[in-house]
């Protein structure tokens, strides 16, 4: 046992995912609110279906 003085009980090692949840940047929560709106992940998606196979994700390069 090291010697030294104790100080009662220890804290929490750990940190729970809820303690590290920041605010978001309001640029961005409005960018993201204005793109919901006008249904930009449905055209993103469409622009890029021509690059993907079916069945099995991007085709290869070869």
């Amino acid at each position: 046992m090291a010697m030294g003085h104790d100080n009662g009980e220890q804290p929490t090692l750990f940190i729970t995912y809820d303690k590290l949840q920041g605010l978001g940047h309001p640029f961005y929560e409005a960018l993201d609110k204005l793109l919901r709106k006008h249904g930009f992940d449905r055209f993103a998606e469409k622009q890029c279906e021509p690059f993907y196979a079916e069945v099995m994700g991007r085709p290869g390069l070869a």
